[in-house]
């Protein structure tokens, strides 16, 4: 879906500090952007920026990377972001592009909330838990890593199971009614704050590679 751009977005996506226009400049030295030695996190599709804001003003000893595909969005995002957040960069690109911006064993976590289901079965391999973007984002980790995937869709939870369980992930904290459960922590996104409102249940899971 395409967003229309508004006038103040331009300026936003041009001068906003924490809008990264040139990441693979920074592919291995992400360190030396945030100033410390702190984990980094990424989002994949941060949308205007709630979930990827409330996570760094709640730890602040993590680093926060969020990856959005739409200008307008990113610039959004980066407003909501607010200036006093020390440890959140966005970046207006693709997932495809991921092992462009950073080397592997850069990322210790990845969060893919409320992603497109391509509920065609004719799309499966452009579903963000497919087992092509399970391998590119092993690499990513370097072997070692998580993902916590959210959806409100259980075709592409009951999808995403069967992806991680056959390319051997280890999974934990599965969840098919989030809200109504014991877990503890949750921030929520935009969109999960509107479909849980209508009563959609949220799904969740927690997969981990290598030894971690």
């Amino acid at each position: 879906m395409r967003v229309r751009k508004k006038a103040w977005t331009v300026a936003e996506y041009d001068n906003n500090p924490h809008l990264i226009h040139n990441p693979t400049e920074h592919k291995g030295k992400w360190k030396e952007l945030f100033k410390n030695d702190n984990p980094i996190y990424l989002e994949i599709g941060c949308g205007k920026g709630r979930f990827i804001s409330q996570n760094a003003q709640k730890f602040k000893d993590i680093n926060f990377i969020g990856v959005e595909r739409q200008s307008t969005i990113v610039a959004t995002a980066a407003r909501n972001v607010g200036p006093e957040a020390e440890n959140v960069f966005l970046i207006h690109g693709d997932v495809e592009n991921l092992l462009d911006f950073f080397e592997p064993g850069e990322i210790k976590r990845l969060y893919i909330n409320f992603c497109d289901p391509w509920p065609k079965k004719k799309w499966y391999k452009r579903r963000l838990t497919y087992r092509q973007f399970l391998d590119k984002y092993r690499e990513l980790f370097g072997g070692k890593g998580e993902i916590f995937f959210k959806t409100d869709n259980r075709i592409l939870f009951e999808f995403s199971l069967n992806e991680f369980c056959a390319n051997d992930w280890k999974l934990s904290n599965i969840s098919l009614d989030l809200h109504n459960s014991d877990y503890e922590d949750n921030i929520m996104t935009e969109y999960e704050e509107k479909f849980s409102s209508k009563g959609f249940p949220i799904y969740r899971l927690e997969a981990r590679c290598g030894d971690k």
